[in-house]
């Protein structure tokens, strides 16, 4: 070892015959995480870390030293941009998924060993079910590629392939007149809700936000710009759509302005600002009213699996139907990414009401072969 390289780092054998190897770091000295068999190990060891460090890929073990716990509050912290209700999926995720098991053990001895025994030990026990587990996998990548960047890590321990993707089951799709036997059968003040759900396609929170200056019913269009999150303890909050794309303005199909006309009229809040689908004193909709009500609804047609959500996943495969192409139905219905969103924003506002007109024919004809009794779900393809 040369002269310059020795008052760098140095080799010392201690009393219990194994060698040490230290080094200077922002000048003080440190030593290695473990000690070695013979001398010349631990200078190959302090060859390395030279070499790492003029490669610039080499990071201080005692950084990475931090636990998880510490380091995920840190991260959940450091991250204004997200949505109050995404940090309240995220703490959860970490409380009750991640953190039981790796949470106490610094972030350079999570290996990748340790994660696939952590993912497996989930998907083996069958809880959560494999979309959180997804979910909770992609969380964790995400916390350790900051770690990655930070400098803690070399690398991200997590490499198991597809993981991080969610394999969701196929949801029902309601036929046309199983849309309308639900509208007649739920509560009134909700029946405008399953019908702009279904042939509007708008995502709960946009219903919930939308107010009556963002329902023109003389063009026949309805125009989305907002959406209520409501946190675990009843508060809402009012932000933007999911993304950029979900900012947007949809054309109706026309046999839903006499119901929208209708519902206006009885159940919306006064005002321009008043909320269209709200409580009964014009507050922002329980998220658990309307749930309660479609159970209701649910129980008393007997159909079963069929959410609410699957309204809007109706809504999208009866668009699909008229021909509309995928760039139509993404602008339409506000599907992408920001990437996604510079893809499908050239849409036009023509089309889509071409789509809405189809859409209502659509619906028409098969109005008139409305059966008397209720139709099952059937599964998308």
């Amino acid at each position: 070892m040369t002269k310059a390289k020795a008052s760098w780092g140095s080799v010392r054998k201690l009393p219990s015959g194994r060698y040490q190897a230290r080094y200077r770091v922002d000048g003080k000295m440190a030593a290695a995480p473990t000690t070695f068999r013979t001398k010349r190990d631990a200078e190959a060891y302090l060859s390395t870390v030279r070499a790492d460090m003029e490669r610039g890929t080499w990071v201080n073990p005692i950084a990475g030293k931090v636990t998880l716990r510490e380091y995920s509050t840190k991260w959940l912290e450091q991250r204004p941009d997200l949505r109050p209700r995404t940090v309240e999926l995220y703490e959860g995720e970490l409380r009750l998924h991640i953190l039981p098991v790796l949470g106490d053990l610094e972030l350079a001895k999570i290996t990748p060993s340790k994660v696939r025994d952590w993912h497996s030990g989930m998907l083996k026990a069958g809880k959560p079910g494999p979309t959180t587990v997804a979910k909770c996998y992609r969380l964790l990548h995400a916390i350790l590629n900051t770690a990655v960047a930070d400098e803690l890590l070399v690398r991200n321990p997590c490499v198991i392939k597809g993981a991080g993707q969610e394999k969701a089951p196929e949801r029902p799709i309601a036929s046309i007149p199983q849309v309308f036997e639900i509208a007649d059968t739920i509560e009134p003040r909700f029946r405008a809700m399953v019908l702009v759900g279904a042939f509007v396609g708008l995502r709960l929170g946009e219903m919930l936000a939308l107010t009556r200056e963002r329902i023109d019913l003389l063009h026949g269009r309805i125009k989305v710009v907002e959406q209520y999150q409501e946190l675990k303890d009843g508060t809402h909050i009012l932000g933007p759509p999911k993304s950029d794309a979900g900012i947007r303005t949809v054309a109706i199909p026309a046999m839903l302005k006499p119901e929208l006309e209708a519902h206006l009229a009885t159940y919306a809040a006064p005002g321009k600002k008043g909320l269209v689908f709200c409580g009964a004193n014009g507050q922002p909709l329980r998220r658990a009213t309307w749930y309660s009500a479609w159970n209701r609804t649910m129980t008393e047609l007997g159909i079963e699996g069929m959410k609410p959500h699957d309204l809007r996943h109706t809504g999208n495969t009866l668009a699909a139907m008229t021909g509309a192409s995928t760039k139509e139905l993404m602008a339409r219905f506000g599907q992408s990414t920001s990437r996604a969103a510079l893809i499908y924003q050239h849409a036009t506002q023509g089309r889509d009401h071409e789509i809405a007109d189809a859409l209502n024919g659509l619906i028409e004809a098969k109005l008139k072969q409305r059966p008397t009794g209720t139709e099952g779900a059937t599964t998308s393809g």
